[in-house]
């Protein structure tokens, strides 16, 4: 067990009232907390994040935008395309879980690896929302890193099954930002936009296929950009029982996918600020345990000693 790995936590990740059968598991990030702590990790080892300032999500996004979402006069059909009703604790909520991306970010410079317990809200635009995601905590983090006179170049690895097309419409004309989306290419958004990289994937991939496109995917995108540093969006929603995923990945395919991350970034000594991502089984307990493989494969718990090796 690794204690001095960052992680990025707020109770008020999962403080959401939602209305009835909302599709949102938003109990799954105090469910991931209380699983890690019962697996035995510290309190210690738990960082609480500031929110991020509206100063900051001026300068990445449309200033009437912010206002207008953060004061609850976004109109009705922009609050639609969010996914969330509006209110007070959203956006309180919202502004730590951003906050808590940015300090993943800056934890992972200083000690290489830290993770945060929510993030990956890849499909917020500039001046638009989208998806459950109000403000895209990728790209923030991203141009947060390169405040750091060590940090020039950053690279998104998304795997999320759905396109992080959010993020790479805001990185689209910054050369210094190169996404790479490997996601399920019959799922939303249904308008996808241009990454860096994109992968689509067929319905019903597999752990075999899913993993040697990844090996592939990473390698060109080394070939194409020399990152100073890594955000990772781990989203579990490739999961075989996943109710949005439509992918067939099973839970040691998704304990080897983030295993081959860390294990390549390790490799190239670059520093890894990961993020949980998606991931949509009503099954509460069941969904945490899947998104435990990030933190198994981090060494932040315990992993069995046998999984693919695909380096």
């Amino acid at each position: 067990m690794t204690a001095t790995i960052p992680l990025i936590f707020h109770p008020v990740y999962s403080q959401l009232s939602l209305p009835a059968r909302h599709r949102f598991p938003i109990d799954k990030y105090q469910g991931i907390y209380d699983a890690l702590r019962l697996r035995g990790v510290s309190q210690q080892a738990f960082i609480t994040p500031e929110p991020v300032t509206p100063d900051i999500l001026n300068d990445h996004f449309c200033n009437e935008y912010v206002s207008a979402l953060i004061h609850g006069q976004l109109d009705a059909k922009a609050m639609r395309r969010i996914g969330f009703p509006w209110s007070q604790q959203l956006i309180r909520r919202t502004l730590r879980a951003v906050g808590g991306t940015c300090e993943t970010a800056r934890q992972a410079l200083q000690h290489g690896v830290a993770l945060n317990l929510t993030g990956g809200y890849h499909h917020a635009f500039f001046d638009a929302g989208s998806g459950f995601c109000l403000f895209n905590d990728l790209y923030v983090a991203a141009r947060q890193m390169q405040q750091n006179p060590q940090v020039d170049n950053v690279l998104i690895i998304d795997c999320d099954v759905h396109q992080g097309d959010g993020t790479a419409a805001l990185a689209a004309h910054n050369p210094s930002i190169f996404t790479l989306s490997l996601h399920g290419e019959k799922n939303f958004p249904y308008r996808k936009q241009i990454s860096d990289l994109d992968i689509g994937l067929p319905k019903h991939c597999k752990d075999d296929e899913y993993l040697t496109t990844l090996e592939e995917a990473l390698q060109v995108a080394f070939r194409c950009f020399n990152p100073d540093a890594v955000i990772y969006d781990a989203g579990v929603d490739v999961h075989i029982n996943d109710d949005l995923g439509l992918l067939d990945i099973s839970t040691e395919g998704v304990l080897a996918r983030d295993s081959f991350v860390f294990e390549l970034c390790r490799e190239k000594g670059l520093p890894v600020a990961a993020v949980i991502g998606g991931g949509y089984q009503r099954d509460i307990a069941a969904l945490v345990d899947v998104h435990l493989q990030l933190y198994k494969a981090a060494g932040v718990i315990n992993q069995p000693s046998a999984y693919r090796n695909i380096s």
